[in-house]
């Protein structure tokens, strides 16, 4: 979790133009500006997204059941919560892999528009 949010914050810093990402394609076909434009959108919702599942699992600890079915329901939480862990490192896997590639690109092409660094721009 904390490689994504680290790769979206130095995406955020780094990508200063992404208008410069328009019809800049990497080996998919998949535009780098609305790539980048769907990566900003998804931070939020991941950020928010982790404090509604903390406020849900407050409240349903909350429920009066009998021990019996708490160790059955336990059983299958267990189960569950294993299950989307493992889908939800994936896709963060994923977003930090992209996320990292958009900026790496995005530096090859300031690299490529701008001025050598020890010559005067004037």
């Amino acid at each position: 979790m904390e490689q994504y949010f680290s790769a979206t914050q130095k995406m955020e810093q780094e990508v200063m133009f992404p208008s410069l990402l328009r019809g800049v394609f990497p080996q998919q076909e998949t535009d780098l500006y609305e790539r980048y434009q769907l990566l900003k959108a998804i931070k939020p919702v991941v950020e928010k997204g982790l404090a509604s599942v903390t406020d849900q699992s407050r409240a349903s600890a909350d429920t009066d059941t009998s021990s019996d079915d708490n160790d059955t329901m336990d059983a299958q939480l267990e189960e569950r919560l294993s299950h989307h862990l493992a889908g939800l490192q994936q896709v963060l896997t994923h977003l930090t892999r992209d996320t990292n590639a958009l900026t790496r690109r995005y530096s090859q092409i300031l690299e490529q528009i701008s001025p050598s660094e020890g010559q005067p721009s004037w």
